[in-house]
C-alpha cells in the first residue's frame, strides 16, 4: 500500500513547522491545565510509563472479560489515575519552571529539578490505598454489618481522604473552576440547615463523607465515573491510535480537497476537518491548539482576519464535542441520564443539531468571504485525488465504529473493534506502523490522556450526589420559575445563562454531568419538555461556553496561535457559532428536529431553520447579494429570527422581511453597475469572487 502522504504543495498534509508547534506547545501549556504535566521525569519516568502501560491493557482486558462488578472495576479505575496524576502534575505549573538549586537536600525537601518530589509520590501511594480499601473491602463495606454497626473509624478517615485526593488530583489536571463548585457543594451538603437559600436539613461531615466516597452508585463513584471506566477509557484510546494512524492529517486533507478551491476555501476546510477531529479529541482548547496551529496560517495567508481565523477554529473544535458519535464522550452519560433512549438511538437523534451548528458555521464564514473578497486555493496547491485515494482505507476506524454502534453492537464492543481496525490497518503502511517503541508509547499516551477526564468526572460526581440527596435541583427549578412568572422563554433564557456560567472553564464531560444534574431538571420537571430535547439543550450551551466571552478559553488558545486579541476572538466566535445559540431554542420548541414527530414536521421545521440561518448569518456578515446597508442587515437578521422561530405565524412575515431585503439588495447591485461592468465581472472571474461585490464595493 502506497506511504504518499498527500501533502502536496499545502503544508495542510499534516506538518507543522518546528517553530509553529513550539508555539502550540506554548499556548496549550497556557490555556489547557490539562497540557502542563512534568515531562522531564528521570528514572520515575521508567515507574510512571509501566503504571500507564499496566493502566491502559487493563482497561482492554476489563473490556473483554469483565472481572469485577462496576463499582470494584471503579476504584481500580481511579486508583491508577490519582495514583498517575500526582506522578505527572505538579502542585502549580510554576514547578515545572523551577531550576534545581544544586543542593542535594534542598532539592530533595523543595521538590526541585528532575523526577517527582517526595511530597507528591506520597499523595500518589495515598490514592492508591484510598481506592484499593474499597476494592479489598467490598464484601464488608456492601455487607449487612455497615448497614447495622456502621461504618468504622478507619472507613471515615479513608472516606475524607478519597474525596480530598479526588479534589486535588482534579485541581492540576483540570483546573479550578470544577473544584469550587465541588467545594461549594459540599458545604451546601454539610451546612445545609444554615443557607439563606434552598435550604435542607444538612449533613453530618461523616455521613456525607461515606456517602460520597464509598457507596456505589452516588457521589464519587456514580455514574461518571462507571461511564468514564467502561466506555469513555476505550474511546479516548481509540483517538490516541487514531492520531498514531495519521488519520487526523488525511481529516485535513480531504477537508482541503473538497472545499479549499471555494470562496473562503481554507476556512471552510478548517471548519471541517476541525469538527472531525474534535468530534473524537475530547477537548474544545486541545483540539483548536493541535488543529489550529496548522489551519489558522494558511486561513491568515488567504486573507482572513487574524481574530476571525482563530474564531473559526475556536467554533469548529467546540463544535466536534457536540457531533456524534462521541460528543466529547458525553454521549455515553447523556445516554445513562436518559433511559428511554439507547445509546444507540441518541447519536442519530443528535445528528440535526449537530450539523446545523457546523452549516450556520459554514454560512457565518461564507458571507464573511464574500464581503471581503476572500478566494479559494488553487487546486494545484490542495492534496491530489490520488492521495486521498490511497489513504481512504484511514476511514476505516471511524466508519467500524460508527457501523457496529448503528448495528445495535454495545459502545464497549465497539469501541474495541475500532481499536482492533486502527491497529491493523498501522502495519499496512511504513509511514504509520509501530514498532515495539512505538506500541509502549501508544499505551502509554492513552493512559495519560484519559486522566483529565476520569478526574473531571469523579468530581463532578461529587456534585451529581450532591444536588440528588440535597433535592437542590427540585428547589432551583421552582425558584427559577417564579422568578421569571412562569414564562418559558425566559425561563429557556435563564437556563441558557446558568449553563454557560457553570460550564466555563470545565471540560466536556465535567460540564454536562453538572449542567444535566442543576440545570435539565428545571425543563422536564416544570414543563412539558421531552427529556432528550432538555439534556441536549444544557449539553449545547454548556459546550458554547468555551467560545462565549469573557471566559472563552477555545477562542483564547486560537487568539494565541493567531497573534490576534483574545476578546476580538471570542466576540467573532460569538458571532461565526451563532447558529449554535439559536438550534437548542429551535428542537425545545419543535421536538421534530430531534425525530420527535412526522416526516412532514421535521421538513417544514428544517426548511424555515436553514433560510433563517441563512438570513442571520448574512446580516451579521454585512454581505448576502452585495454589502448590506444597516437596514437590509436589520431586515435580514430580524427576518431570519422570525423563520428560526416554529410558527407559520412568525415565520411568514419573517420570510417577507428577508425577502424584502434581497430585492433591496438586487435593485442595489443592478444600479451600482456602470459602463465598467464587463471589465469587473472578468476580474472578479478570474480572483475568485463574485463580480457583484466588486459593483458594490465601488458603490
Amino acid at each position: 500500500m502506497s506511504d504518499a502522504p498527500g501533502r502536496d504543495a499545502l503544508p495542510a498534509g499534516g506538518q507543522v513547522d518546528p517553530a509553529a508547534e513550539a508555539k502550540a506547545e506554548e499556548v496549550l501549556r497556557e490555556h489547557d491545565t490539562s497540557s502542563r504535566f512534568r515531562t522531564d521525569l528521570g528514572w520515575w519516568g521508567w515507574l510512571v510509563g509501566a503504571i500507564s502501560v499496566v493502566f491502559t491493557l487493563y482497561h482492554l482486558y476489563a473490556a473483554l472479560e469483565r472481572p469485577f462488578n462496576n463499582w470494584m472495576h471503579g476504584s481500580l479505575h481511579l486508583a491508577g489515575a490519582t495514583s498517575l496524576i500526582f506522578l505527572l502534575y505538579p502542585a502549580s505549573r510554576r514547578l515545572l519552571d523551577r531550576p534545581a538549586t544544586g543542593v542535594l537536600w534542598k532539592d530533595t525537601l523543595l521538590g526541585r529539578g528532575r523526577g517527582v518530589p517526595w511530597y507528591d509520590a506520597l499523595l500518589a501511594a495515598a490514592g492508591v490505598y484510598c481506592n484499593l480499601y474499597i476494592f479489598v473491602e467490598y464484601e464488608r463495606l456492601t455487607g449487612n454489618a455497615v448497614q447495622i454497626l456502621g461504618y468504622s473509624d478507619l472507613d471515615h478517615v479513608v472516606a475524607v481522604a478519597g474525596i480530598l485526593l479526588v479534589l486535588e488530583a482534579t485541581r492540576r489536571c483540570v483546573g479550578l473552576p470544577i473544584v469550587i463548585i465541588a467545594t461549594l457543594a459540599m458545604v451546601y451538603a454539610i451546612f445545609g440547615n444554615h443557607s439563606p437559600l434552598f435550604p435542607h436539613r444538612g449533613m453530618s461531615v461523616e455521613n456525607f463523607a461515606t456517602s460520597t466516597f464509598l457507596s456505589t452508585g452516588q457521589g464519587v463513584f456514580g455514574t461518571p465515573i462507571q461511564v468514564s471506566s467502561n466506555f469513555i477509557f476505550l474511546f479516548l484510546f481509540f483517538a490516541v491510535v487514531l492520531l498514531r494512524t495519521n488519520i487526523g492529517q488525511f481529516f485535513n486533507d480531504l477537508a482541503f480537497r473538497a472545499a479549499g478551491r471555494f470562496t473562503g476555501g481554507p476556512a471552510k476546510a478548517a471548519i471541517a476537518a476541525s469538527g472531525l477531529q474534535g468530534m473524537v479529541s475530547g477537548s474544545s482548547v486541545a483540539n483548536t491548539v493541535a488543529s489550529g496551529s496548522f489551519t489558522i496560517p494558511i486561513m491568515k495567508k488567504a486573507g482572513f482576519k487574524p481574530h476571525v481565523a482563530a474564531a473559526t477554529e475556536a467554533t469548529a473544535s467546540t463544535g466536534g464535542q457536540m457531533m456524534p458519535p462521541i460528543m466529547g464522550a458525553a454521549a455515553f452519560i447523556m445516554a445513562q441520564n436518559v433511559p428511554d433512549v439507547e445509546y444507540n438511538d441518541l447519536i442519530v437523534i443528535a445528528v440535526i443539531p449537530a450539523l446545523l451548528y457546523f452549516l450556520g458555521a459554514f454560512l457565518s464564514i461564507h458571507f464573511e468571504a464574500k464581503r471581503n473578497h476572500i478566494k479559494g486555493l488553487p487546486i494545484d496547491e490542495l492534496p491530489s485525488l490520488r492521495s486521498l485515494i490511497t489513504r481512504a482505507d484511514l476511514l476505516l476506524p471511524l466508519a467500524v465504529i460508527i457501523g457496529t454502534l448503528l448495528s445495535g453492537m454495545s459502545p464497549m464492543r465497539a469501541a474495541l473493534l475500532g481499536i482492533a481496525t486502527a491497529f491493523v490497518l498501522s502495519f499496512l503502511r511504513s509511514s504509520t506502523r509501530l514498532g515495539p517503541r512505538g506500541m509502549v508509547e501508544l499505551l502509554v499516551a492513552g493512559a495519560r490522556t484519559a486522566l483529565p477526564v476520569i478526574a473531571a468526572c469523579a468530581t463532578a460526581g461529587i456534585v451529581a450526589g450532591t444536588v440528588t440527596a440535597t433535592g437542590l435541583g427540585g428547589q432551583l427549578g421552582r425558584g427559577l420559575v417564579d422568578i421569571a412568572g412562569g414564562s418559558f422563554l425566559l425561563v429557556l433564557v435563564m437556563v441558557m445563562v446558568a449553563c454557560i456560567v457553570l460550564g466555563m472553564g470545565l471540560p466536556t464531560t465535567a460540564n454536562y454531568v453538572v449542567t444535566a444534574t442543576v440545570a435539565a431538571p428545571i425543563l422536564y420537571n416544570n414543563f412539558d419538555v421531552p427529556l432528550i430535547a432538555a439534556h441536549l439543550f444544557v449539553f449545547f450551551f454548556g459546550i458554547l461556553a468555551d467560545i462565549t466571552p469573557p471566559v472563552c478559553l477555545a477562542a483564547y488558545a486560537g487568539a494565541g496561535i493567531a497573534n490576534a486579541n483574545p476578546m476580538a476572538a471570542g466576540v467573532s466566535a460569538l458571532r461565526i457559532a451563532i447558529a449554535g445559540f439559536l438550534i437548542p431554542y429551535v428542537f425545545i420548541l419543535q421536538p421534530a428536529l430531534l425525530l420527535e414527530g412526522s416526516w412532514q414536521e421535521l421538513v417544514i421545521a428544517l426548511s424555515t431553520v436553514i433560510v433563517g440561518m441563512v438570513g442571520v448569518s448574512s446580516g451579521l456578515a454585512g454581505h448576502l447579494v452585495v454589502r448590506g446597508t444597516l437596514p437590509e442587515r436589520f431586515l435580514l437578521v430580524g427576518g431570519g429570527l422570525a423563520l428560526i422561530y416554529p410558527d407559520l405565524l412568525v415565520s411568514m412575515p419573517g420570510l417577507a422581511a428577508m425577502g424584502l431585503a434581497v430585492i433591496m439588495q438586487i435593485v442595489r447591485r443592478g444600479a451600482s453597475r456602470g459602463p465598467g461592468a464587463a471589465s469587473d465581472s472578468s476580474r472578479g472571474v478570474s480572483d475568485g469572487t463574485d463580480p457583484a461585490d466588486h459593483g458594490a464595493a465601488r458603490a
